[in-house]
């Protein structure tokens, strides 16, 4: 049937007059449509609204109305409701009528006709099984009776029915939900994989320069994928707590539901799909992509902190301590699989900086210290202090340490210990130049075989000479 509405009634009974009685209570022939419209004409009152005719069919026999309601289903214009007598002597009696039709067409309402206790109502409901869809009219029956019980049972067809089809409804929004929440799950997998191969990238580059000018230009492209992905997953959370809630309300109106071959079915697609597991996964799965959003973003604030291009430069007071933290997460993919990294950190006041180029020489220590691991895995120790006017901070490895032929080049310019093409030379003298722009010193203590100590020292304020010059 194309809509829902459905005030289809059958009728099986032997008797012809029942028949005869059945089409007076519920098909009667007086139409006062036509007084209800000239009312409204005269008088002004409103137009009653008229609820939709039954439509009744007769069967004389349980085999008979077996006939009809499997043609009515295959013609798509199901029964909603089927009044069936007990006692038919020729062929099944009601019982085996009704468990017939139950089994042709389960969502069927039906009520039984009866003057006789053939049958307790306990002993009919147990073997019928079909306590919310069976009713009882005893004869003599009244007409307001029979006319309510055909109202309320075709109106209870239509409700199932519209039951039956949110929950195929809902259904759908599950599945395409979980394949919105697939498809953003593989694109914040794919931004995650982009952002190490940049992060790597990052690393490897010693070109001052535009380092700060590239970190802060991904930062600020990534934020707004990362954005509209972060609102989504939220949004899609709320949906599916929704989703959640009507899926438990759709259980516990389950045993509503008709016949128990819907039940069943419903059962069976719920096991099959494992729903419970569902409903608990998915909520897991959106919280860990939601963490994973919150690590990106972090990231993506530590690149805008490490450049520090919005600070255009300037001399101010900075926090060196979130600065170091901020160049840690840019290269843990550098130390990871080659060191452990042991932080030794002490409360350290505000200095007087520029932020960005401080940030270069933390990088600098820390990957050339990851470098200088060899195949074993070692580890890298930070350390950081005040001194009197000064902070200082410390970066130590259990590399292969540097020859004292080489201690006193450390810092010149192009001179490297590393295989050619694995070094420039210039990320130590970069280094020292910043630190002694910075009024500071650094320093190294290394033995071979056993690693290497950086140690750099810088004031906490400026003296004026160091702050007014220009930076380069």
């Amino acid at each position: 049937m194309d809509s829902l509405i459905n005030r289809r009634i059958l009728l099986i009974d032997d008797t012809p007059a029942i028949h005869e009685d059945f089409r007076k209570i519920l098909t009667p022939q007086t139409d006062n449509a036509g007084l209800d419209d000239l009312e409204a004409q005269l008088f002004g009152a409103p137009t009653r609204s008229r609820q939709q005719p039954f439509e009744l069919d007769s069967a004389y026999g349980g085999e008979e109305g077996l006939n009809k309601v499997t043609q009515a289903l295959a013609q798509q214009r199901p029964y909603a409701l089927a009044f069936v007598d007990m006692r038919m002597p020729q062929g099944w009696d009601g019982v085996q009528t009704i468990e017939r039709l139950w089994q042709a067409d389960p969502r069927l309402q039906v009520v039984v006709c009866t003057a006789y206790s053939d049958y307790s109502w306990e002993d009919l409901l147990e073997r019928l099984q079909g306590h919310d869809r069976l009713l009882i009219l005893k004869k003599p029956f009244d007409n307001i009776e029979v006319q309510q019980m055909a109202s309320t049972l075709t109106s209870k067809w239509e409700m199932t029915a519209r039951a039956l089809l949110q929950m195929h409804h809902l259904e759908d929004l599950v599945a395409r939900r979980t394949a919105d929440l697939e498809r953003a799950g593989t694109a914040l997998q794919q931004e995650i994989d982009e952002r190490k191969q940049l992060e790597n990238q990052l690393v490897q580059s010693e070109k001052l320069a535009s380092l700060g000018q590239l970190a802060a230009g991904v930062a600020h492209e990534i934020n707004n994928p990362i954005g509209f992905v972060a609102s989504n997953l939220g949004s899609l959370g709320g949906y599916l707590q929704q989703i959640g809630q009507m899926l438990s309300a759709y259980r516990q109106s389950e045993e509503a539901i008709a016949a128990p071959e819907v039940r069943k079915r419903l059962q069976s697609l719920r096991e099959s799909i494992d729903l419970d597991f569902l409903q608990e996964d998915i909520p897991l799965l959106i919280k860990e992509s939601r963490e994973g959003i919150g690590r990106v973003e972090q990231i993506v604030k530590d690149l805008k902190n490490f450049s520090r291009v919005d600070s255009d430069q300037q001399w101010q007071l900075a926090d060196l301590q979130q600065g170091i933290d901020s160049t840690l997460n840019i290269v843990a993919n550098e130390i990871k699989y080659k060191a452990d990294l042991v932080k030794d950190f002490h409360e350290l006041p505000p200095i007087e900086c520029l932020p960005s180029q401080l940030n270069q020489v933390v990088m600098n220590l820390v990957v050339n210290a990851a470098q200088a691991i060899g195949p074993e895995r070692g580890t890298i120790t930070l350390r950081n202090g005040v001194d009197g006017e000064h902070v200082w901070l410390e970066v130590s490895d259990t590399g292969c340490g540097i020859d004292a032929q080489h201690l006193q080049k450390i810092f010149d310019p192009f001179f490297t210990t590393k295989p050619v093409g694995k070094g420039t030379g210039l990320g130590l003298s970069l280094s020292y130049g910043i630190v002694k722009k910075h009024g500071g010193q650094i320093s190294v203590r290394s033995q071979p075989g056993v690693g290497s100590t950086f140690r750099v020292e810088l004031p906490i304020r400026q003296v004026p000479q160091a702050a007014a010059g220009e930076v380069d």
